[in-house]
């Protein structure tokens, strides 16, 4: 497990791509993307509701600490992981990477339901999935992150120095 040092928390503000104060200005750019893999509840949500959805979605069931019961689910293929907050858990990792072989392979949608908080799981999408897949998430209070993943993986393995290995 990796476990984020508090200290560093700081780190973690800064976009780690294009920010969009509004969801729709992303929409010609979402629709471009081969691979689409969304982080978060209300961004997966605005995807379904928009009609595009992600190859994988990832979510906890609540938005901005609080819980929500939102029908965002469009799949049967649905995979669950352990992930408190703070942390990025072997369990979550290899359930994204499986996640996305699966996807990659039979090219079927998966939603990964996280027991705990999701919000760093952009890190090991950014470090497994294709290079030409977006990786999308929300920065709270002010948009939507999108994130080419070329552009974003050397950024995720700068930010991975910041935890410790458990």
């Amino acid at each position: 497990m990796f476990r984020l040092d508090e200290n560093l928390i700081g780190e973690f503000k800064a976009p780690l791509g294009k920010l969009y104060a509004d969801f729709e200005d992303a929409i010609p750019m979402i629709k471009e993307a081969s691979f689409l893999i969304s982080v978060g509840d209300q961004t997966t949500k605005n995807l379904v509701d928009n009609d595009l959805i992600p190859n994988l979605g990832i979510i906890d069931n609540r938005i901005q600490r609080k819980d929500h019961n939102y029908d965002i689910i469009r799949t049967e293929n649905i995979l669950n992981a352990d992930n408190p907050a703070g942390t990025i858990t072997e369990n979550l990792w290899e359930t994204i990477e499986g996640a996305i072989s699966l996807t990659l392979d039979d090219g079927e949608n998966r939603i990964i339901v996280v027991k705990g908080e999701e919000d760093l799981a952009v890190l090991p999408c950014l470090l497994i999935a294709p290079e030409d897949a977006v990786i999308l998430y929300g920065q709270p209070n002010e948009g939507l992150v999108f994130v080419n993943v070329c552009e974003g993986k050397g950024k995720a393995e700068r930010l991975m120095t910041f935890f410790n290995e458990e």
